[in-house]
């Protein structure tokens, strides 16, 4: 059967951010929605597939001001995950693909036997363009701790509250809260590296995620306060990779984490621009250890 489509939206001017295309936390709001959609439609639901194990985005093309654009989801059984939901978002105007989301669970043998029979309608092959690609699917050690995490390099980037908007229909902060967070986030972690404002403003480069996995350790509610801390994780070519971690600030109970694969970006050309040999090699040695 054909996905369903699960969202139509629009790019408002105020979504976008210093690079002039749609901010990380704006796609990450629509999958919201379209999740939210696709499970009134079908019928999936924590009672039935469990709670999400993870979710991984994959941004595949800028967005601008003025796009319209088209979210369609269906469940994939050859997915990655032992239950595999996948959301495309696509530009209107050209059918190109901007982001995906690929949402797993983790249900027993046994109930995902069930799942197939009562999902059959809703489910469609696994798209390559939204497997992930330098994340890895495996589950993440949630029992670490505040003092751990910054014992291993990283360091307090932002603290936030959970606000009503940024809350569901349940009670709990969104994904896009989380994201939110971490964009403000990002700019202070990317200061710890030589690629600091300076640095980017001197090349006209901008910051850009590529690539995140976002899970969820416990649930943010309304009125609680968030802290973020980051750190850096390793290099390659063209990109590197970074972790933030959401606490309830006044616990430290940890709520979420989410691994990014981010680049510098030419403003110019709106290609990536290669990491320099003296940048790679400070951000390697920058690391988290865990």
């Amino acid at each position: 059967m054909p996905a369903f489509e699960t969202l139509l939206s629009f790019v408002n001017c105020w979504e976008c951010d210093e690079n002039d295309h749609l901010n990380v936390q704006f796609y990450l709001s629509r999958f919201d929605e379209a999740d939210r959609q696709f499970r009134l439609l079908t019928g999936l639901s924590d009672a039935v597939a469990g709670v999400r194990r993870a979710r991984h985005v994959r941004y595949h093309a800028e967005l601008y001001s003025g796009d319209t654009l088209v979210m369609t989801s269906h469940i994939a059984f050859d997915g990655p995950y032992m239950l595999t939901v996948v959301h495309q978002l696509r530009r209107t105007i050209d059918g190109a693909i901007a982001a995906t989301a690929v949402d797993g669970y983790a249900p027993s043998d046994q109930v995902a036997r069930d799942l197939r029979r009562r999902f059959e309608d809703a489910a469609a092959p696994m798209p390559d363009a939204a497997l992930p690609r330098s994340l890895p699917t495996t589950p993440e050690t949630l029992s670490l701790t505040a003092r751990q995490i910054e014992a291993a390099g990283a360091a307090i980037t932002h603290r936030a509250t959970v606000l009503p908007r940024h809350a569901g229909p349940d009670g709990r902060a969104e994904d896009s809260f989380a994201v939110g967070c971490f964009s403000e986030a990002a700019p202070h972690l990317w200061n710890r590296t030589p690629m600091t404002e300076a640095w980017l403003e001197a090349r006209d480069f901008g910051r850009v995620a590529v690539e995140m996995k976002l899970v969820w350790a416990s649930p943010l509610k309304m009125g609680e306060p968030a802290v973020t801390m980051s750190g850096l994780t390793g290099a390659s070519t063209s990109t590197f990779s970074f972790r933030h971690y959401l606490f309830e600030a006044r616990t430290l109970r940890l709520a979420a984490i989410c691994d990014v694969v981010a680049l510098a970006m030419n403003l110019k050309t709106r290609k990536a621009a290669k990491l320099e040999d003296t940048v790679r090699g400070a951000i390697i040695k920058a690391a988290m250890k865990h």
